[in-house]
């Protein structure tokens, strides 16, 4: 008899094809208050679980007695309390290493827009307000030769960090609860402690995963100690840094600019405080977002499923202290 497994987002038809080749897939397209009875139903049989952006409480899963296995179409683990799922040795499977690339060029390209005022100056075309030769008050600032500072030096930290090394001859240092040797011989990155990178980079990335240690991380001491002419860049999660007070550092010059593809709340309402910032560049959570990397997240996941449930669990597994079992 296959394992029953439940797929609470839509997947291409192939690698949905993939997953009932090897289990019984019950399919719901998103949790909503019309198909939650049903979601929760469902979970009294379930064995796995497959899908993406759906928070997956512990009171919601204790309705999941059978649970096996969880595979998140992502890198990011937290829609699912790990501590709970490691008292029930469950292991969540997830993403790492398919969107590295993708993700850094996002970030990337948020340093350089935020860096040349791109959407501001854009705008200004767009809505006929370029009448003459832009004069210093639109000037932005260059990007090569300058200093990156960088916040989680992980694998999509390796590469924006990379990028500006090779790319535009920055100096790296970096800030991580270890040491990286690669980063350090392959981009003479210079590790040291969060406030003395504040203190002294020209672009402050944030590219940690968000952990009870790391939530509000950034908050209005963090942007004092950074230079007025700083760019602050959060490509993390957006609960790592306190959005109020980044928004006063903003409006009041305590530093130059700041791109973001994440936020507190997920779309980031319209009224937003940012939204009314020609200093902020706001991206939709694209981190990932082209057709390439989402479908090789999708694959990657539903691979990482099957093995899982198979009793396979050495590879993309986030709860690592299942793998010494």
């Amino acid at each position: 008899m296959k394992k029953k497994v439940i797929l609470y987002r839509d997947i291409p038809a192939e690698e949905r094809q993939r997953l009932e080749a090897e289990f019984d897939v019950t399919f719901f397209d998103g949790v909503s208050k019309d198909n939650k009875g049903a979601f929760t139903a469902a979970l009294a049989d379930a064995e796995g679980l497959i899908g993406s952006s759906i928070g997956m409480s512990p009171e919601l899963l204790d309705l999941a007695p059978k649970l096996k296995a969880a595979s998140t179409i992502s890198v990011g683990t937290d829609q699912y309390d790990l501590a709970y799922l490691a008292k029930r040795d469950i292991p969540l499977m997830h993403t790492p290493g398919v969107l590295n690339e993708t993700t850094a060029d996002t970030i990337f390209t948020l340093i350089m827009c935020t860096a040349r005022r791109a959407v501001e100056l854009s705008n200004m075309v767009r809505e006929g307000r370029w009448t003459s030769n832009i004069g210093e008050d639109l000037y932005g600032t260059d990007i090569h030769s300058k200093t990156l500072g960088i916040i989680g030096m992980g694998r999509i930290g390796y590469a924006i960090a990379k990028r500006g090394y090779f790319g535009f001859d920055m100096k790296i240092q970096y800030s991580n609860r270890s040491r990286k040797p690669d980063a350090e011989q392959d981009l003479n990155a210079t590790y040291m402690d969060l406030e003395e990178l504040l203190k002294t980079s020209d672009f402050v990335c944030v590219m940690t995963p968000l952990t009870p240690e790391t939530e509000r991380l950034i908050g209005a001491k963090e942007f004092a100690m950074m230079k007025k002419s700083a760019i602050f860049i959060n490509g993390s999660r957006g609960k790592v840094i306190d959005e109020t007070a980044l928004v006063e550092a903003l409006s009041n010059g305590t530093i130059r600019a700041a791109g973001l593809d994440v936020y507190e709340v997920e779309p980031l309402p319209g009224d937003s405080p940012l939204c009314k910032l020609d200093n902020a560049v706001l991206f939709p959570h694209i981190g990932s977002a082209t057709a390439e990397t989402r479908l090789a997240m999708i694959t990657c996941a539903v691979d990482n499923l099957i093995n899982a449930l198979n009793g396979d669990i050495s590879q993309n597994c986030a709860n690592q202290h299942l793998l010494s079992r």
